[in-house]
């Protein structure tokens, strides 16, 4: 197995914000060539985050690195976080963006769609997943967040990604019940199998 084929998958259960954002900046600027890429699958309490080209000024929110808007996480949303070395891979933003997408969707059973110029997944207009990454040196993190059995309320305080009037959805409520661990364990595989075609 090579460095390129090996990935570290971290479970880390329900951990706040804050202290994951800071480990993942610390994790991205001491790897090096020889470092694993990691996966880590997660969730959070309920916390609102702003990307550094976001417009909103939702009090509340915490203004973070990574691209994209205003969104919302929280308890029964499933948060991966995918620490790549894009250049190791060889590999475009674009196309780890499209990798990204491409594993919800087909965790959805082709149900989901793209929207162009609005990164993400969604199902009949309504968003089900967001996704926002930072590369710094050609390493990735950040990454996306599915949306399985959750209170969906709060992303009606703001506009989800910068959208007014943007609908969200779930996957209970398009009938696919699992368990956000479930789902997790799903999304990593998947993400690994495109990772290492």
């Amino acid at each position: 197995m090579t460095l390129v084929d090996e990935i570290v998958v971290k479970r880390l259960g329900r951990v706040e914000y804050l202290p994951t954002w800071h480990a993942m900046r610390a994790f991205t600027r001491a790897r090096d060539e020889a470092t694993p890429d990691e996966l880590w699958v997660l969730e959070h309490p309920p916390v609102y985050t702003v990307g550094q080209g976001g417009k909103s000024s939702f009090p509340e929110a915490i203004r973070i690195d990574r691209g994209g808007d205003i969104t919302y996480h929280g308890p029964g949303q499933v948060v991966l976080y995918t620490l790549v070395d894009l250049v190791r891979r060889s590999m475009k933003v674009k196309t780890f963006v499209c990798l990204l997408e491409q594993a919800v969707i087909d965790l959805l059973d082709g149900r989901g769609e793209r929207k162009p110029g609005a990164p993400g997944v969604y199902v009949d207009g309504a968003k089900i997943a967001a996704l926002g990454i930072r590369v710094v040196r050609g390493r990735a993190y950040h990454g996306l967040a599915l949306n399985v059995d959750m209170d969906l309320a709060p992303f009606g305080r703001i506009d989800p990604c910068g959208y007014p009037g943007l609908r969200v959805t779930q996957m209970k409520d398009l009938g696919l019940d699992a368990s956000v661990d479930a789902v997790g364990e799903r999304l990593c595989g998947l993400l690994m199998e495109k990772l290492d075609a």
